[in-house]
């Protein structure tokens, strides 16, 4: 039996370990937020109501179905910043650090484990990464609550002004997009700059990728060494090509955001030019995964909501907190097809090629995202029949992509629909391919088997 038992466990996939650590956090934070002093005086919290808040935390996605500031207690509010964490961070991450802290040594399945959470391509220095992600995600969150303080202290006063900041610091890094500031989200800071450039500083550096962080540290230090001491260091082609995508989708999101609401009178109409073109940028920023708005988004036009479908699909960059299929992905299937066309072998930028294992990833990806997202939205529909296409698309399309804007949907879905929401957020966190895998476990037999080619025939 005890064979047998130790077999079984040994079965697990690093896949369904991943999927299975983000479960228990959601259960775990569940039953935190159903005991009795995590609710407001005067408030009541089903089941339903403390498992989405877990899964939207966790999940680091953002809709909620009762307001944050209002409805929950300081115990509670607590409980959702440290899932939100745990959910930023990584659970796998988190768990290994714990063991090493008490002085445990990690065996070679949980360091795969760890680099299978990380999408890094090697187990060497995982645990270093590991140590080096956490340790940086805490000195920018310290940063940014630092910033933010300066904000929420003369409004709040110190104690809950320093709780608001170091809780709105955590949401922004995260892409989590939860806030205790009350039902309008940031609306009112919609004309205070300032407070907009932090949050979205924050928002970019957590969707950047920790791979990126290090590569342009590394290089800086380098660089302000003594010239003797330097080495050659290069950066590398992908944070050049997150740099590009990033820049270029914030841009033309903003652009877009601009022309189609600058006159909108229930978004942008009353505000001055510069303030229609910070807002515009923050709107953009916020499609790709953040979640935060300083304009209501129930009042974009329909043009807005559906173009920023693309963004919030796209959302941020591979190894960071950010949701969405990732830049890079999106961007090597364009690059593939437009290499078919031109019948070159290999997609190539910044004259590196993209390997077929990574294409054939990307298309994976896409696919099976996009034909769940929207199977999501029709069984949305379906089971909230007064709900628009338009406002379907947008929730789910944001629950899946973990960015948690809404255009006032989500509270008032039946229990039918937010269940269909609290799936759609977590298959977002670990990624519909994920599933496929958590379910297929792992490789049989039939992987070793090769096939005649067929004669199909296409386009």
């Amino acid at each position: 039996m005890k064979n047998g038992k130790k077999k079984s466990n040994l079965n697990f996939s690093t896949t369904q370990l991943i999927a299975l650590s983000f479960l228990i956090a959601i259960i775990i934070g569940t039953i935190l937020l159903m005991l009795p002093f995590a609710t407001a005086p005067g408030k009541e919290t089903d089941f339903l109501t403390a498992l989405f808040t877990a899964t939207t935390s966790v999940c680091i996605t953002g809709l909620v179905v009762v307001d944050t500031f209002s409805h929950w207690s300081l115990f509670g509010q607590i409980v959702i910043l440290l899932l939100i964490q745990i959910g930023g961070i990584g659970v796998v991450c988190l768990s290994a650090l714990l063991l090493l802290f008490m002085k445990k040594g990690l065996s070679l399945k949980t360091r795969v484990l760890m680099m299978d959470a990380f999408n890094l391509d090697s187990i060497k220095g995982v645990v270093g990464f590991c140590k080096r992600v956490i340790m940086d995600i805490f000195i920018v969150e310290g940063i940014g609550a630092i910033l933010t303080a300066e904000v929420f202290v003369p409004m709040m006063g110190r104690e809950k002004g320093l709780f608001a900041a170091l809780f709105h610091s955590v949401s922004a890094f995260c892409n989590a997009g939860i806030d205790v500031l009350g039902p309008d989200s940031l609306i009112r800071f919609s004309n205070n700059y300032f407070f907009m450039f932090v949050t979205m500083l924050l928002i970019v550096l957590g969707g950047l990728g920790f791979v990126v962080w290090f590569d342009i540290i590394g290089y800086v230090k380098n660089q302000i060494k003594r010239d003797g001491e330097k080495k050659r260091v290069k950066i590398l082609e992908h944070t050049w090509l997150v740099l590009t995508l990033t820049a270029v989708l914030i841009l033309s999101g903003a652009v877009l955001v601009f022309v189609a609401e600058h006159d909108n009178p229930g978004t942008m109409q009353n505000m001055t030019p510069a303030g229609k073109i910070w807002n515009s940028i923050f709107q953009s920023v916020t499609f790709r995964t953040a979640g935060f708005m300083t304009v209501p988004q129930n009042e974009l036009r329909d043009v807005t909501a559906f173009s920023g479908l693309f963004y919030m699909f796209i959302g941020g960059s591979p190894m960071g907190t950010a949701g969405g299929v990732k830049t890079v992905t999106f961007f090597a299937l364009i690059l593939y097809a437009l290499s078919s066309l031109n019948r070159h072998q290999k997609p190539v930028i910044f004259n590196r090629a993209f390997s077929f294992e990574t294409i054939h990833k990307a298309v994976a990806i896409i696919i099976i995202s996009f034909l769940v997202t929207s199977g999501l939205s029709i069984m949305l529909m379906l089971t909230n029949p007064t709900v628009s296409l338009v406002d379907a698309l947008y929730e789910t399309f944001s629950a899946t992509a973990t960015v948690g804007l809404s255009r006032n949907l989500t509270a008032s879905l039946n229990p039918a629909g937010k269940v269909i929401i609290i799936i759609a957020m977590y298959l977002g966190r670990i990624g519909p391919i994920s599933l496929v895998m958590f379910f297929r476990g792992n490789k049989d037999k039939n992987d070793l088997l090769k096939y005649a080619d067929g004669k199909y025939y296409i386009g």
